[in-house]
């Protein structure tokens, strides 16, 4: 009677839970004053903690024993943001423990790039023992496979002459 329409946007309450990120350890690397957990995974992959600031509880795969170690866990790309977090109390891990970060359902793979030719990860659909990629990783094929030469490059490229590159490559021989 009113001609409201309600629109509701549920996303992260409803599937926030329902995804993880799964990511190895590549490197652990100790200054004087931080530890540094160096993992597979990247900024492209997560990117909520770097745009956000986001909590996500990271979990190893393997239970560990110990004291708690105050960690960055960070990504392989080079930038400032490429972080999952920052003086994390965690179990101490090594190169190649695999960790989770958690509640990673809602936007781990819409927010996710291609931010320095990284591929998008693997998805895998887990229903009780049951488990099916859902999207396969990304190759290098994969990315560039929408890239188009505007044809005025493509003619400019033609046109380079071959001659000439011949002649100095057989020059530099002659010396």
């Amino acid at each position: 009677p009113l001609g409201l329409k309600i629109l509701l946007e549920p996303g992260r309450f409803m599937s926030g839970n329902a995804g993880a990120l799964v990511t190895r350890v590549e490197y652990i690397k100790k200054t004087g004053k931080k530890n540094f957990v160096i993992v597979d995974a990247a900024m492209n992959d997560l990117i909520r903690p770097a745009f956000y600031d986001s909590f996500h509880e990271i979990v190893p795969l393997t239970k560990k024993a110990g004291a708690k170690v105050s960690s960055d866990v960070v990504g392989p790309v080079c930038e400032s943001g490429d972080y999952f977090a920052k003086d994390r109390p965690l179990p101490k891990v090594g190169e190649g423990d695999t960790l989770a970060l958690l509640s990673a359902g809602a936007y781990g793979s819409v927010m996710g790039s291609n931010y320095n030719s990284r591929s998008l990860p693997t998805e895998i659909l887990v229903h009780g023992k049951k488990t099916s990629v859902v999207r396969r990783r990304q190759t290098i094929a994969d990315i560039w496979a929408n890239e188009v030469i505007a044809d005025w490059q493509q003619k400019s490229q033609s046109s380079i002459p071959e001659k000439p590159r011949a002649k100095a490559k057989a020059t530099k021989a002659k010396k």
